[in-house]
Parts: C-alpha cells; sequence; structure tokens
C-alpha cells in the first residue's frame, strides 16, 4: 500500500524517537516555545481525561456543538486506521479530517523545530495539533487526553473552558500506578486553578473522592454526575436534567446503557464551557453521534462477509475490565431481547489485564477465538491468550486471523441455529486491524 506524504513524515520520526511514552511536560514546551506557543491561541478548549469514555464524550461534544453550528477542532488519540484521524480540523457544517499535504506539513514543521533533540513521538504529535488548531480558525476545541493526565503533553493548556474527567479505572498500571486512587490522582491532573471541572460516572467512590479533594483545592468549581447532573434512559428516550432543567432527548446513537451518563457528561461540560445550546440541537446530537470501533456495528464488508450469513458483528477497542463489563452488559441485554448465540474474536496486547477483561463475558460468550495483534510488538501470543480466557472461565481456541475466525464460524455453522452475535475486541489496534481489513476506516 502506498504511504501518504503524512505517514512517510510520521514513519521516520518513529525511526529517531521512542514510541511509548515518558511522562514530563518539559520535552513539548521547550518545543512549543520554539513554535511561538501555539498552545496559547487556540480557541476556548474542552479538555477530557478518564480511563473509559473519552473518545465517547469527545463524539458527543463534537456532535452537541456542531449540531448548534459551531466549527470544532477535535483531537483523539489512538488513530484506528490512519494518523489522520487524530486531528478533525473544525469548520461550518461538520469538521473533517485533516488534509494530508495539511498534516505532512505541520509534521514536518514540527520536527524541524525540534531540531533532533531527545522527545517521544506523541509529543510531536501533540505539539503538531496545537500548530493546526492554532492556524485554522474555529469556536471551539475539544480535545482527550492520551494517557493519564498529569504529564501528559496535552496537559501544557493553562486554562481549558473546562475540564471533563471521565470514569476512572485500572489501566496503564505501569505508567499512573496500580492503585486506582493513585490513577485518579494523575487524571485529575487537568484540573486548573479556578477553571471549572466537571466529573462523568465514577464506579468508585475513592476516585470520585480523589478528584473532588484536588478539585476543592484548587478552588475549581466541580459539577458531579448523579449530583449536579443527570442522564438517563426512560420509556425509550433520553431524559437529561441539571440546575437549567430537564431536556427530554432521543437515545443516543453510540449504544450501550453506559452511553447515556457519557452523554450527558458531554452535555454538562459543553453548558459549562458556557456555550448556549438549546434542547433541539442536543437531540440532533444525539442521533448524528459517530465513535468508530466503540460497539460499532459492521454491517457490510469484506471480513462482514465471511461471516454466518446474517450474523451480527460488532467491533469494541475496549481493552481494560472496566470496557468489558460495559461491553458484557450491553451483550446481555440484546440477549436477554434478541437471543442469539454470542461467540468472540478477542486480540489483546501485553499491558493489558486480559483475565479481566474476560471475566465480564463468562456466562455469556459460547465460544472465543483468540488472534494475533499484528500493528503492535506488544501482541499476546493468541495460544496465551486462549489460555487466559480459559482461566476466566470461557471456552477459547487460537486462530492466525479474525477472517481464519470468521471463515471457520461460517463453514461449521448450524443452519437449524439463529445467526450468531460476533463480538470482536480486546484492542483498539485490533480494531484498527479489522476496519482496515474490512475496508470501512473512519472519516
Amino acid at each position: 500500500m502506498t504511504q501518504s506524504a503524512a505517514e512517510r513524515e510520521i514513519d521516520r520520526l518513529l525511526t529517531l524517537h521512542p514510541k511509548g511514552f515518558d511522562l514530563s511536560l518539559e520535552r513539548i514546551r521547550r518545543l512549543l516555545s520554539r513554535l511561538g506557543d501555539p498552545q496559547k491561541r487556540l480557541p476556548p478548549v474542552i479538555h477530557i481525561a478518564g480511563t473509559n469514555g473519552k473518545g465517547s464524550a469527545a463524539a458527543f461534544s463534537r456532535a452537541i456543538l456542531e449540531a448548534a453550528g459551531l466549527s470544532v477542532h477535535v483531537h483523539t488519540s489512538p488513530h484506528l486506521v490512519n494518523w489522520h484521524e487524530r486531528y478533525r480540523i473544525g469548520q461550518k457544517g461538520g469538521g473533517k479530517l485533516v488534509a494530508d499535504d495539511v498534516l505532512a506539513d505541520a509534521v514536518g514543521r514540527v520536527a524541524e523545530a525540534n531540531a533532533g533533540e531527545s522527545i517521544t513521538v506523541f509529543e510531536i504529535l501533540t505539539a503538531v495539533t496545537f500548530v493546526l488548531f492554532s492556524e485554522h480558525p474555529a469556536d471551539v476545541c475539544v480535545i482527550e487526553v492520551g494517557l493519564g493526565g498529569r504529564f501528559d503533553a496535552t496537559n501544557v493548556i493553562e486554562r481549558p473552558a473546562v475540564s471533563l474527567i471521565m470514569p476512572v479505572s485500572m489501566d496503564h498500571e505501569a505508567y499512573l500506578g496500580d492503585r486506582v486512587e493513585l490513577i485518579a490522582a494523575e487524571k485529575a491532573g487537568i484540573i486548573k486553578p479556578g477553571v471549572p471541572v466537571v466529573i462523568g460516572q465514577q464506579e468508585s467512590t475513592t476516585a470520585l473522592d480523589v478528584i473532588l479533594d484536588v478539585a476543592e483545592r484548587l478552588d475549581a468549581p466541580a459539577m458531579v454526575y448523579a449530583q449536579d447532573y443527570f442522564g438517563f434512559g426512560e420509556n425509550g428516550r433520553m431524559v437529561y436534567q441539571d440546575d437549567s432543567g430537564l431536556m427530554d432527548l432521543p437515545p443516543p446513537r453510540l449504544v450501550g446503557r453506559h452511553q447515556f451518563a457519557n452523554a450527558a457528561a458531554a452535555i454538562a461540560a459543553v453548558r459549562t464551557a458556557g456555550f448556549t445550546v438549546s434542547e433541539s440541537a442536543v437531540a440532533d446530537a444525539m442521533g448524528r453521534v459517530e465513535w468508530p470501533g466503540r460497539m460499532q456495528r459492521l454491517v457490510s464488508g469484506a471480513l462482514v462477509d465471511l461471516a454466518p450469513g446474517g450474523s451480527e458483528v460488532w467491533l469494541d477497542g475496549g481493552h481494560n475490565p472496566g470496557a468489558g463489563a460495559v461491553i458484557a452488559e450491553y451483550l446481555a441485554e440484546q440477549e436477554e431481547r434478541f437471543p442469539r448465540p454470542v461467540f468472540m474474536i478477542a486480540g489483546m496486547i501485553s499491558t493489558k489485564d486480559q483475565f479481566g477483561y474476560f471475566q465480564a463475558f463468562e456466562g455469556l460468550v459460547r465460544h472465543v477465538f483468540t488472534v494475533p495483534v499484528g500493528m503492535s510488538d506488544a501482541g499476546v501470543p493468541a495460544n496465551e491468550l486462549a489460555l487466559r480466557a480459559e482461566a476466566a472461565g470461557l471456552s477459547a481456541e487460537p486462530m492466525a486471523s479474525v477472517s481464519n475466525a470468521l471463515s471457520l464460524l461460517r463453514e461449521t455453522w448450524d443452519p437449524t441455529e439463529p445467526a450468531p452475535r460476533i463480538l470482536i475486541g480486546g484492542s483498539l489496534y485490533l480494531a484498527g486491524e479489522v476496519l482496515r481489513e474490512n475496508g470501512t476506516p473512519p472519516v
């Protein structure tokens, strides 16, 4: 496959600088200073941290703001198929992924300014975010944290319009700590003195207490889910409520009960940031919101064609026990309403809690096919991953690829049974591979 100009620039950087994370703000501050501090010339920023739900909150925020007629820059990470997905350039009528020549030029200028000094590629790509978003006019920026918060490269934003902290749970323990209160403290590092913070639904009261302690210490007004604002399903609708009143909305297009809380957090963040959005705009946003690779129904494509006829094929990049729990909850609800045999095709990387992820699906999934994750050097071999799934109480066997697993299902399927419900998941790297191979990359 022919590489684009931006991909060639980034690949060159990957040979020169570390791919991983080295949590510090010194290097990116030095680089941004050389670039004229573009992070100080941004439109108002909604800054989002959390373990799960960051991407959904960014997608809801963008949809709400665009439905209100605003232009919205959006930075998310990681990407699924192409680097360009990390940079959505705002424009009236809906933002577009950055053009390849524009991205290649920005990457080249940032790399030149760095002049070969020690830095991580993620820090360079974050500096690219600030360059792009400062050079293209827009009404608002939605910026997702890459890892943690306190020392994440995006945390050079000195005064966002609002900080948004989504659900916090165990993940990235090697970088953030092995207790939920340590992880919560890192996420709460995006809170700035006097800047309001919206706190999404937290399963852990310990995490919530840590975040609130930081907010109080910094005199940052806090708006807490289930205390200051609410979002829930009722009679096939979504109800949102805060001190300003109640909204009766369509259910979010993103599936799963947890998306009601994610949508509510985004509504609260947009309002707290000072943007006036009508109920009709929010309603419109609930029906148009998109977030690829997160409980995404694949309805066509090269891989879908390999599955047994009539199958439901779902793709989700969630990769920790918290994500496993919300995916399993949605599948269990579907199983009650529309019973089908449930199968899983899973690939994971070694830094994730594989046992904890699989445990959520015990008693729900009939069989797991484990596959390699080709896009990551840290992919767990399929035979080892099958053993982890079995230890969590699941029936499992290794396969060479997603396409092999789907083909085997098709060849061995009993036509007297309902067509299966198939979840492909366990890794954002795997989600990217699947979207590429299926021919349905994000746009």
